[in-house]
């Protein structure tokens, strides 16, 4: 029975650490779970938005089966709460004997906290730092900390000449006042409490979500003249969806100096280094207790940040690789060191994976396959795409993505759909759905991703059938029963 550590942040760029190519060298600590277990360099979300994704993981199913859709402070409608003897790992786990924690953000339905699946630990609901808790206020009293509180707010400007929506401040708290080392702090100590027994503990920081709000050091780490802009900036939205272009307006991109974008993409990295710096607290703290060589250690997200990429921050309803295609990483006591995998592999697949280092039955995560066997980095038969989905944020916008080797066909049912050239256009600045000499692969593509979602029993594809060439079917599209005799059997 293996201990396990879950490491996992919100809204976490890969280039962001130096393992994935950064070279602000910011991320020793992740650098360093890197080179001493495998880093995964195609590692997707199902769907970038918290909840879904966060549900995605607890369970193994993919979002549209848990039917767990949206982040309730935006909620569109859909449910709030997975439904009533939905499988989770963790009771799982509690039934092989593991003792089973979670640290900091949870967000995974409104009236259930993670103590109502089985997880130790404080309930801290929400989507951003609850710097308002009684648990990190009694923190800061007893220590003698100073209170939370914040100058030098980075906003936008919107329509009407208001502040529009916050990005980043400077934290007048010294970094032990944090909430991130709040958090960190309350790991070590449920470490502590575990030592001896089975574990499964996960820390979940709340960042680093915007908006990025950093003490000193961090805040004025990366210098903004040192920061090289994404070439997606240059994103004019000629040929993509127009919600792409109103997310860019809803965030008051083009209302800020690009002076003032260097700044936030120079503070998320370091919102980033205090969140490593943090991870290497605990990691130090199993070395102390002796955990070791006894401990599978995760480290991802929910998903990506735009931070600036095509004219956008945050995320939304545009499945650009900046916030689908996430960090992975896992060390696995006993395994290869320093492996690389290019497989599609996805955060659901972190259940499966969970269930086998724990020697629990990993068949009820239907959407999700255990990691173990590329960690030992052998050849393994392996799918050669991945598919993810959305279903909106700030209202109801469903979307289906296939993601190959060298392309991304996206379809979005209300709007053109987008196809993008992945190795002459790595940062999909141009839609290449409608151009003639892309018509073989956009029939490949359609047809591909058609036969995964019918398979999967994802009710997406009934769009698809009356709209697109998907091939031969084999039901009445009509769905009335009727005709049946028309399609082959």
């Amino acid at each position: 029975m293996q201990n396990i550590l879950f490491l996992m942040t919100d809204q976490h760029r890969v280039d962001t650490l130096g393992a994935y190519g950064n070279q602000f060298g910011t991320t020793p600590n992740l650098d360093e779970l890197a080179r001493t277990g495998t880093r995964f360099d195609r590692w997707y979300t199902p769907t970038a938005i918290c909840t879904p994704a966060r549900a995605s993981l607890l369970t193994g199913q993919a979002p549209f089966r848990h039917k767990l859709l949206a982040n309730y402070e935006r909620n569109v409608g859909y449910i709030e709460d997975l439904g009533a003897g939905t499988f989770t790992f963790s009771q799982a786990l509690r039934d092989r004997g593991y003792q089973c924690g979670l640290i900091g953000k949870w967000h995974v339905g409104t009236n259930r906290s993670a103590g109502d699946f089985g997880f130790d630990g404080p309930d801290l609901p929400g989507w951003h730092n609850p710097v308002d808790h009684p648990g990190y206020l009694a923190y800061l009293a007893e220590h003698g900390f100073p209170p939370y509180e914040i100058s030098d707010r980075i906003r936008g400007t919107l329509p009407n000449g208001g502040p529009g929506n916050l990005l980043a401040a400077r934290l007048h708290q010294p970094v032990e006042a944090t909430f991130e080392h709040y958090l960190a702090t309350r790991a070590i100590e449920q470490l502590e409490s575990y030592a001896g027994e089975p574990f499964f503990l996960a820390l979940h920081f709340f960042g680093p979500h915007l908006p990025y709000i950093l003490p000193d050091e961090y805040f004025d780490l990366v210098d903004p003249a040192a920061v090289e802009l994404p070439r997606s900036i240059a994103e004019t939205f000629q040929g993509k969806p127009p919600v792409q272009k109103n997310y860019s307006a809803h965030w008051t991109f083009d209302t800020m100096p690009i002076e003032t974008t260097r700044k936030l993409i120079a503070v998320y990295q370091g919102y980033v280094a205090l969140i490593d710096f943090e991870i290497g607290r605990v990691m130090a703290a199993m070395e102390r207790l002796g955990l070791t060589d006894d401990t599978a250690v995760f480290f991802t997200c929910d998903h990506g940040e735009f931070t600036g990429s095509h004219r956008l921050h945050d995320k939304g309803p545009a499945m650009y690789e900046d916030i689908y295609r996430t960090p992975g990483l896992l060390r696995v006591p006993g395994r290869p060191a320093g492996v690389v995998r290019n497989e599609f592999v996805s955060l659901l697949d972190c259940t499966a994976t969970i269930l086998e280092l724990a020697g629990a039955d990993p068949t009820p995560a239907v959407d999700s396959r255990s990691l173990l066997p590329l960690v030992t980095g052998e050849p393994v038969d392996w799918a050669d795409d991945i598919v993810c989905e959305f279903h909106g944020h700030h209202f109801p916008y469903p979307q289906r993505m296939l993601r190959t080797d060298r392309y991304k066909l996206v379809v979005n049912p209300d709007s053109v759909n987008e196809l993008y050239d992945l190795e002459l256009d790595p940062d999909e600045l141009l839609n290449v759905y409608d151009h003639p000499e892309q018509a073989a692969v956009r029939s490949r593509l359609m047809r591909r991703l058609y036969a995964v979602l019918r398979d999967r029993g994802d009710n997406f594809y009934h769009w698809m059938t009356s709209m697109y060439d998907v091939g031969d079917v084999t039901y009445d599209p009509s769905l009335s029963g009727l005709d049946e005799s028309t399609y082959g059997k």
